[in-house]
């Protein structure tokens, strides 16, 4: 199912098509597919590349010498610099970095909590500190995890990546817009949707549903970053699962991978002053935002959508990566089977247009759910099979699967003011680093 639907979308798109899915074996486990050819330089194709399934994260025990660097990278954007000139970067941030298996850097700078609305820097003893397990909102990140949910529905036979949308969403009438489209920003959809004058969630999500495609754009033609996008998929796994999202994300990786501090609407286990709860938004017009997603489009849908919303730490984006660098498995637990995974990391928009007014250079290059060889956030770590996503909040989770890396940068560049900061400037500075290291 899946490699036909692969091929399929990629056949629209002009691309190419990715390797056979390979299924898993007897035991549920699944393997790591043939062997990769032999070669001297770095993988250039998904096929090239060696999954390692049984690594698990391995807390970290010994820093490795490049985590001082690390740390000064991060303690520089606490304050205006060169790179930035204006404002700090962040409040504050963690940073942790994993390669096979083994974290090699997990530290904090900063603060979680510094300013009050207005907004005003709030007196040092009114600060709440950064920690290490601390709990931010992972703003586009969800979409990731959207993504890995559609997939497993994909290997489950339950979806089609070649059908199309409104064939499990009748009301979203475009026939032309595929499952994988819209995994791979391609569907011609808006990037978001107005909810004003809505009366409720029923009519926001008949919005959602029914927006209009972009005026002159066929689908499957132009790289158009669209949350609107993943909001549909994240209906999709609703209407397929007959779970609810929060409750589909948890059941159906949350739990199998153990990841205790990963949730939608997380005041509904923490109290708003929980130390670990990072904040966002301090401006007047919205007032400080902790706990509580940043995000206004999810904010009105309750807090819980497919392409904003979830809440997590550094440590579980961390088995996420690991995950999908062993090729869809972890701890014993099959998440994707590894031939998915290589399609997932397959870049389906070879020779497209890219449309995105806040980074007019970037290229159409992505997988099914991830971004792929994107130098604006992955500075000199970018390499045909580096993957990865950003958030709004100032987060971020690259993999890359050849050199075994996983690097998790979380930053709360929104707090106070998001207008202030440029979250790109550190995670280049950071990915740098670490590809000068390694």
């Amino acid at each position: 199912m899946l490699g036909g639907g692969v091929a399929a979308l990629l056949g629209g798109c002009g691309g190419q098509q990715p390797p056979a899915p390979r299924t898993a074996g007897p035991s549920g486990a699944g393997d790591a597919g043939p062997t990769a050819p032999a070669r001297t330089g770095p993988a250039e194709t998904p096929e090239q590349v060696t999954f390692t399934p049984g690594r698990t994260i391995t807390p970290l025990q010994q820093p490795a010498g490049y985590a001082g660097a690390l740390r000064g990278i991060l303690t520089k954007y606490l304050a205006p610099n060169p790179d930035h000139p204006k404002y700090p970067a962040y409040a504050g941030a963690v940073l942790l970095v994993a390669v096979d298996g083994q974290v090699t850097v997990h530290d904090a700078v900063g603060d979680a909590l510094r300013y009050g609305t207005g907004p005003t820097e709030l007196p040092k003893a009114q600060r709440v500190a950064m920690r290490a397990d601390a709990v931010f909102d992972l703003a586009s990140i969800t979409k990731v995890f959207t993504a890995l949910l559609v997939l497993r529905l994909v290997d489950q036979g339950k979806v089609r990546l070649d059908a199309a949308v409104a064939g499990y969403l009748p009301q979203f009438k475009k026939p032309q817009v595929t499952v994988g489209m819209l995994l791979a920003h391609t569907g011609a959809l808006p990037g978001s949707v107005s909810f004003a004058g809505a009366k409720d969630n029923s009519e926001r999500w008949s919005r959602i549903l029914s927006v209009p495609l972009v005026p002159d754009t066929a689908p499957g033609s132009t790289f158009r970053y669209s949350g609107v996008g993943l909001m549909t998929l994240g209906r999709l796994v609703e209407k397929v699962t007959g779970l609810s999202l929060d409750v589909a994300v948890q059941d159906l990786i949350a739990k199998p991978l153990g990841l205790r501090d990963t949730m939608f609407t997380p005041l509904k286990r923490l109290q708003g002053n929980d130390p670990r709860l990072v904040a966002t938004e301090a401006r007047k017009t919205r007032g400080l935002t902790r706990g509580v997603v940043h995000d206004d489009l999810c904010l009105a849908l309750g807090g819980v959508a497919g392409h904003a919303g979830l809440f997590g730490t550094a440590a579980d984006l961390a088995v996420v990566g690991q995950m999908l660098v062993n090729g869809g498995e972890y701890n014993g637990t099959r998440v994707l089977s590894d031939g998915t995974v290589r399609s997932m990391i397959t870049n389906v928009n070879k020779g497209l247009p890219a449309i995105d007014a806040e980074r007019p250079g970037r290229s159409a290059d992505h997988g099914l759910g991830v971004e792929l060889q994107q130098p604006w956030f992955m500075g000199r770590l970018a390499r045909p099979v580096a993957f990865g996503h950003t958030g709004f909040t100032g987060t971020s989770l690259l993999v890359d699967p050849d050199r075994r890396l996983v690097v998790v940068l979380l930053t709360n560049r929104a707090h106070p003011d998001w207008t202030r900061a440029n979250p790109d400037k550190p995670r280049v500075a950071v990915a740098d680093a670490l590809a000068d290291a390694l």
